[in-house]
C-alpha cells in the first residue's frame, strides 16, 4: 500500500502522496473518504492543501481536520469528481454552498449558485399565473401539443357578429371573461389557461383540450329571432363550464381517464369524444323533442 510524505509539526502535517491514495477528512464533524487525486483535480484550495504546498491540521487518529460546516462539502467533493453537481432547491440552500464554494476557491461552482441564485431572485417576482394571447392557430397547436397539463381556451371575439346584440348579451359576455379569470387563479398550476382574441370563428366559446386533443367545447353564442331581425345571444353557462373544467382535470394523468369517473361527473354523457354546448333555446328544443317523441309512443 502506498503512503503519503507526511511531516509532522506541532499537530500539522503536510500532505502529498500517490492519487489513489485515500484521506480522511473531518469537516466541521462530518466524516469524509475521498482520495488525493480528487482533491487536487482542480485548481483550488484543496489542490495547494493536499499536494504538499500547504499544512493542514490532522488529530492523533489520522482525521485531517477542515474548520469549516460539513453540510455541503459531498456537493464540494462531487464537483471535483464530475465537474458538475446538482443545486439544491432553497435559495438558502444555494448561498450556504456559494459560501463554501468560494473558501475552497472553486470559482465554477461560485459562479454556478450565482446564477441560481439571480434566476429564483427573478423567479420570486414573476407572476404566478400567466395566460398565453394566442396570435395564430399554429402558436396555439404548438402551446396545446408541448404542455403536459390538460387546457383551457377562451375565444372572445366581440366584433365577429353582423347582427345587434340582445341586451343582457355584453353583461353575460363580462361574465364568462370574469369567470375564465377566476378559474384561470385557481388552477393555473394545474392547468393551462389561453385566450383567444383573434379567431373569427366564435363570438364566445370555451374549449376544453386533454391529451393535446380537443375534447370538448361549451358555445355561448346562439341567433334569436325577432320580429323584425335576426339578434346575437350571449350566455354564461357557469354550471356547464364548471363540469366541464372539472372533467378536464381527469386529465392530469398521462394515462387514459377514468371512462366511469367521467361518466358520473358529467350530467350530459360526455364520456368518449367530444361534447358540445350551445344554448338554452337548443336545450328546450331538444326537450320539447323528447316530450313529442314520448307523446307519440304513448298515443301509439
Amino acid at each position: 500500500m502506498l503512503k503519503s510524505e507526511t511531516k509532522t509539526m506541532s499537530g500539522k502535517t503536510v500532505i502529498k502522496g500517490n492519487p489513489s491514495q485515500y484521506v480522511k477528512l473531518n469537516v466541521g464533524g462530518c466524516l469524509h473518504y475521498t482520495t488525493i487525486g480528487t482533491l487536487t483535480k482542480h485548481d483550488t484550495m484543496l489542490r495547494a492543501m493536499f499536494s504538499g504546498r500547504m499544512e493542514v491540521l490532522s488529530d492523533s487518529d489520522g482525521w485531517i481536520l477542515i474548520d469549516r460546516c460539513g453540510k455541503h462539502f459531498g456537493a464540494i467533493l462531487n464537483f471535483l469528481r464530475d465537474g458538475s453537481v446538482s443545486l439544491p432547491e432553497s435559495s438558502k440552500e444555494i448561498a450556504e454552498l456559494f459560501a463554501e464554494a468560494k473558501y475552497y476557491c472553486i470559482a465554477e461552482l461560485a459562479e454556478s449558485c450565482t446564477q441560481a441564485l439571480a434566476k429564483k431572485e427573478r423567479s420570486d417576482h414573476d407572476p404566478i399565473c400567466k395566460v398565453p394571447l394566442i396570435t395564430s392557430q399554429k402558436e396555439e397547436e404548438l402551446l396545446i401539443s408541448s404542455t403536459t397539463k390538460p387546457a383551457i381556451k377562451l375565444l372572445i371575439n366581440r366584433h365577429n357578429n353582423k347582427y345587434s346584440y340582445t341586451t343582457t348579451s355584453d353583461d353575460n359576455l363580462l361574465k364568462n371573461i370574469e369567470l375564465f379569470d377566476k378559474l384561470s387563479l385557481w388552477y393555473s398550476n394545474r392547468v393551462l389557461f389561453l385566450k383567444d382574441v383573434i379567431s373569427t370563428s366564435e363570438i364566445c366559446c370555451w374549449v376544453f383540450y386533454g391529451h393535446g386533443k380537443k375534447v370538448s367545447e361549451v358555445c355561448c353564442t346562439s341567433i334569436v329571432y325577432a320580429t323584425d331581425k335576426k339578434h346575437t345571444k350571449v350566455e354564461c353557462p357557469e354550471a356547464r363550464i364548471y363540469e366541464e373544467t372539472l372533467n378536464i382535470l381527469l386529465y392530469e394523468s398521462r394515462n387514459a381517464p377514468d371512462q366511469e369517473l367521467m361518466q358520473v361527473t358529467s350530467t350530459r354523457g360526455a364520456v368518449s369524444g367530444m361534447s358540445s354546448y350551445t344554448s338554452d333555446e337548443e336545450e328546450e328544443r331538444s326537450g320539447l323533442d323528447r316530450l313529442r317523441s314520448n307523446k307519440s309512443n304513448n298515443q301509439a
